[in-house]
């Protein structure tokens, strides 16, 4: 009887433990670390300036983004999609905030497929300049695979 019991509250602890680690698998608010270059623009540009951004996705789709910019006399900035080394459209405009600083509007929401796009590793952040009108720094988005926090480009 009592190996029974034991059996019992081992493969208990095991279904528990299997429970727990699908959660934490789960979804949820990801946020990315985003460092912006000019090498990372298409084509590169030659520059001084640099940048760190922050994007967090949320599951429902709703997107929130910082850039912070160092040396970069940026007129706009931007969530684009396109895949790394090559150029897109802009999906989620963003708003200066302060000195050197962009953010994105509350509310902001991607669609299904820029939602895929951005799993896949395919949005990016673009920092704008009367120099270089298509962009003078860009970071590539690289969410991890399993949720939480990453970085991109450290």
């Amino acid at each position: 009887m009592k190996s029974k019991q034991t059996f019992l509250n081992r493969t208990s602890l095991w279904i528990a433990a299997l429970v727990l680690a699908g959660c934490a698998s789960m979804g949820g608010p990801q946020s990315t670390q985003v460092r912006l270059s000019g090498n990372e623009e298409v084509p590169p540009v030659q520059t001084a300036g640099s940048g760190t951004g922050t994007v967090t996705v949320n599951d429902d789709r709703s997107v929130s983004g910082t850039i912070r910019t160092q040396g970069v006399p940026g007129v706009a900035a931007h969530i684009h999609e396109a895949a790394a080394g090559q150029n897109g459209p802009v999906i989620v405009p963003m708003k200066k905030t302060g000195e050197n600083e962009w953010s994105t509007d509350p509310g902001a929401k991607l669609t299904e497929s820029q939602y895929e796009s951005y799993k896949a590793g395919r949005l990016y952040l673009n920092v704008h300049t009367p120099q270089n009108k298509g962009g003078e720094i860009r970071g590539q988005i690289r969410p991890s695979s399993s949720g939480g926090s990453t970085s991109s480009g450290y």
